[in-house]
């Protein structure tokens, strides 16, 4: 399926006192990539269609970490939907750095209405499977 690229910047926030990015950021960077994907398709993870509120929430969310990366480095999340299931859908996410991978990752999430009741898994509708599979609009660049 398509590959989405977001460019980032490791920014001081992001660091130990090492000056190295903090594990946990990255799946900071991979929420926002997703975000920004999502968005790039006129699509977010939290919406209101025909008078019900949807959302996307996450379910599962791993990462596994190659090299580094530390203060001020620029580098990208290539993030590709790799699977659409019935309310499902899973991202698979590479952050690059000069042509190097430094960490891979994948996120999973569902489709749910939001009722008084709680979050219910809504099937994934047929205008949400064209959009989330097409075309971005724009790659984007944070």
């Amino acid at each position: 399926m398509n590959l989405f690229r977001v460019k980032r910047r490791v920014e001081f926030a992001d660091t130990d006192m090492a000056g190295i990015a903090h594990f946990a950021r990255f799946f900071v960077w991979m929420e926002t990539a997703e975000h920004e994907f999502l968005r790039a398709r006129g699509l977010s993870v939290f919406f209101d269609r025909d008078g019900q509120k949807y959302g996307i929430p996450r379910v599962s969310a791993s990462c596994d970490y190659k090299k580094p990366l530390r203060f001020q480095d620029e580098f990208e999340i290539e993030v590709r939907l790799s699977k659409l299931g019935s309310s499902s859908l899973q991202y698979e996410m590479t952050v690059i750095k000069d042509n190097e991978v430094h960490a891979r990752g994948t996120l999973s999430a569902c489709l749910c209405r939001m009722t008084e009741e709680g979050l219910r898994a809504e099937p994934l509708p047929g205008w949400f499977r064209s959009a989330v599979s097409g075309p971005a609009t724009a790659e984007t660049t944070r």
